[in-house]
């Protein structure tokens, strides 16, 4: 009995694109499918015909041969099965091309065998802040994988050989239908690789890597910060079938500082300054990363003023001038008093009585403020 046109088959135009012969084939593969057509002798044929059909049409080279030399040209190449099974073209291979998207098994089989990059890792290290600003160079160890010497990868015994898995037929994938759908699935004997491996390797037992812990160098540029990473290549997990390694990522994280704070570029501080200082000035001693430098406090110098020390911050790492040193003076109240230094500081204060507004102006515009506050209040 000769065999009808493809193209009548699915009902289509020789110059249809793919979307058509796809949509073609699904229209009539639901129409046609034997679950919904039990028993029906007549549409099984159907479907196997449409399959046929489908599975030259949706092939670049064998749709060329057919358009030229007819089902000569691709007579033997086409499954033309209903029940063709992993290793033969046939109907489940079609069908989860189709139907693929759905379950994530279409647009093409990947070599299982392919040379596979490994792994990129991560390492977070912790930093002094005088580290990170000047640049240092610290060892790490890391725990990784990489290939195995005894087998050198290939993860089989030396002198015995892998064989061709006999579940999936090299494929590294199995289709389970259910129903109306397939749906592929990871070879559970082989675990996708297409191969089993009667020997495995004494070493790694068939992985073909073996967990060891490498120490590194490290080495961290000055002006480093929380959140920047270092990346050092091919020092993360060994590559698998022969693949390169993938990479180590340093994730940096600075230690809380005792003295300073960093924002971006510049350096934070608080400098404790007497009472006296601050009401007639003085000179301090203040730290910076490269030593101790002075600052010059003016008389009447209220708490929390900021003096800014140009250059004493950080330089970053990605270029540009260094930041500056931000020294925020705090007033300290003086504690353990003995009762001769109570007594002069209440003579202190009585000098100062009916003169508040002179020498506390903070303080008289305050009290102004709440006693009209309380003024304005009055019905």
């Amino acid at each position: 009995m000769s065999k009808r046109d493809y193209y009548e088959v699915l009902g289509i135009e020789r110059g249809a694109d793919q979307k058509e012969v796809k949509k073609a084939y699904r229209r009539l593969a639901q129409k046609f499918h034997p679950d919904r057509n039990p028993d029906d002798e007549s549409a099984q044929q159907k479907f196997q015909e449409v399959s046929e059909a489908y599975e030259v049409l949706s092939d670049d080279e064998k749709r060329a041969a057919y358009d030229q030399f007819g089902h000569a040209g691709v007579d033997g190449q086409a499954g033309g099965g209903f029940g063709g099974g992993a290793g033969a073209g046939g109907f489940s291979d079609i069908f989860g091309d189709v139907f693929g998207d759905i379950f994530g098994g279409g647009g093409g089989r990947r070599n299982p065998n392919a040379p596979q990059r490994g792994s990129d890792l991560r390492y977070n290290l912790e930093l002094d802040l005088e580290d990170a600003v000047a640049g240092t160079s610290v060892d790490i160890r890391v725990p990784r994988h990489v290939e195995c010497g005894r087998c050198d990868g290939g993860g089989a015994e030396p002198g015995s050989t892998k064989e061709t898995c006999p579940t999936c037929a090299g494929h590294g994938q199995v289709r389970m239908q259910q129903g109306f759908f397939a749906v592929q699935q990871t070879c559970p004997t082989c675990h996708g690789s297409g191969q089993q491996i009667k020997v495995p390797c004494h070493e790694c037992h068939g992985e073909g890597r073996v967990r060891e812990t490498r120490t590194l160098s490290v080495k961290i540029p000055a002006g480093v910060d929380t959140g920047d990473r270092i990346r050092l290549n091919a020092e993360g997990e060994a590559g698998l079938n022969g693949g390169p390694p993938g990479d180590l990522y340093v994730q940096v994280a600075i230690k809380p500082h005792k003295i300073f704070r960093r924002d971006g570029r510049d350096l934070q501080c608080e400098v404790p300054i007497n009472f006296v200082d601050a009401a007639l000035g003085g000179e301090l001693e203040v730290p910076t990363l490269n030593g101790r430098v002075k600052l010059k406090i003016p008389a009447e110098t209220q708490t929390g003023k900021l003096f800014r020390m140009r250059g004493k911050g950080v330089k970053p790492v990605r270029g540009g001038p260094a930041g500056d040193l931000l020294c925020k003076v705090v007033l300290e109240t003086p504690v353990k008093l003995s009762d001769d230094q109570k007594d002069l500081l209440r003579q202190f204060q009585d000098s100062l009585e009916g003169s508040n507004s002179h020498h506390s102006p903070k303080k008289t515009s305050f009290f102004d403020g709440v006693k009209k506050f309380f003024e304005d209040m009055k019905p």
